[in-house]
C-alpha cells in the first residue's frame, strides 16, 4: 500500500500542448458563460456575420465584425459540436505543438480562423462559428508529416475524402458554402507544413552546424611548432 501511494506522489499532471489546452478549456468556458447567459453570449461575439443578403451582414463600421472574423473559433453550436471539434484538436494538436513549436502552433491557427472567417463573410449568407477549421488543419498538418517526396499515404486520401465528406453531406444544402470557408481556411493553415521547419529538425540542423563550427575553430586554433623544435604539433584546443 505504501508502494502505491508513493507511486502516485511522483505522477504530477503537465500542462503539455500550452496552445491546444488553453484553446480547449477557452471554447468549454464559453460554452459554459453562453449556457448561464441563456445563449446570448455565443451569437454577439463568437460568430462570424454573413455576407451581402445575409440577416445580418457583416459590418464594415463595426469593430467587434472584425474581432468575430477570429473569435468564431471558440464558439460552438451545442455541446454535441464541440466535443466533436475537441476530438479530433486534443488528439493532432499537442503532436503538431510539439513538432511545430507552441508560437507557430498559434499562428497557423489564427492564420486558419481568419481566412475561414473572411471567406464566410464575403460569400456566405449565413452566419458561421465553429473550430471545425483547426480541426481540419490539423488532419492535414498531421497527414503531411508522413507524406515524401515520392508518395502519398494512402491513409491522408482517406481522411481527406471522410472528413470532407462527412462535411458536405452531413449538413443542409444552405450551410455548404460555410463548410467550403471552413476547408479553405484548414488548406490555407496547412500551407505552413510547407514553410514551417518542425522544431525537432531545426534543433538538430543547429546542432549539426555548431559542431561544424566547432571543427572548423578547432583546425583554425591548431598550432605548429617551429622547424627547431623538429616540427612537432603543440596540440588543439576544443571550444
Amino acid at each position: 500500500m505504501g508502494k502505491k501511494s508513493s507511486f502516485f506522489k511522483k505522477i504530477r499532471i503537465s500542462y503539455n500542448a500550452p496552445v491546444t489546452l488553453t484553446f480547449a478549456l477557452t471554447a468549454v468556458l464559453i460554452m459554459v458563460l453562453n449556457a448561464l447567459l441563456k445563449g446570448t453570449l455565443i451569437p454577439a461575439f463568437f460568430t462570424v456575420p454573413g455576407g451581402a443578403g445575409s440577416s445580418a451582414p457583416f459590418n464594415i463600421h463595426v469593430p467587434l465584425d472584425y474581432l468575430r472574423l477570429v473569435l468564431h473559433i471558440f464558439g460552438h453550436a451545442d455541446w454535441n459540436h464541440l466535443v466533436s471539434n475537441l476530438s479530433f484538436i486534443l488528439l493532432l494538436g499537442p503532436v503538431i505543438e510539439e513538432r511545430y513549436g507552441s508560437p507557430v502552433l498559434a499562428l497557423m491557427m489564427l492564420v486558419t480562423s481568419l481566412v475561414t472567417g473572411v471567406l464566410n463573410a464575403c460569400f456566405s449568407t449565413l452566419p458561421m462559428l465553429g473550430s471545425s477549421d483547426i480541426a481540419f488543419m490539423m488532419i492535414l498538418l498531421t497527414s503531411f508529416t508522413s507524406i515524401s517526396k515520392n508518395e502519398i499515404p494512402l491513409s491522408f486520401i482517406l481522411i481527406l475524402i471522410l472528413y470532407v465528406g462527412r462535411e458536405l453531406f452531413a449538413r443542409p444544402s444552405d450551410q455548404n458554402i460555410a463548410t467550403l470557408a471552413h476547408i479553405a481556411g484548414g488548406l490555407c493553415g496547412s500551407m505552413f507544413a510547407f514553410l514551417a521547419m518542425p522544431k525537432a529538425a531545426s534543433r538538430k540542423n543547429g546542432t549539426a552546424q555548431k559542431k561544424q563550427d566547432d571543427r572548423e575553430r578547432s583546425r583554425t586554433i591548431k598550432k605548429p611548432a617551429s622547424e627547431e623544435d623538429n616540427s612537432t604539433v603543440v596540440g588543439s584546443i576544443e571550444l
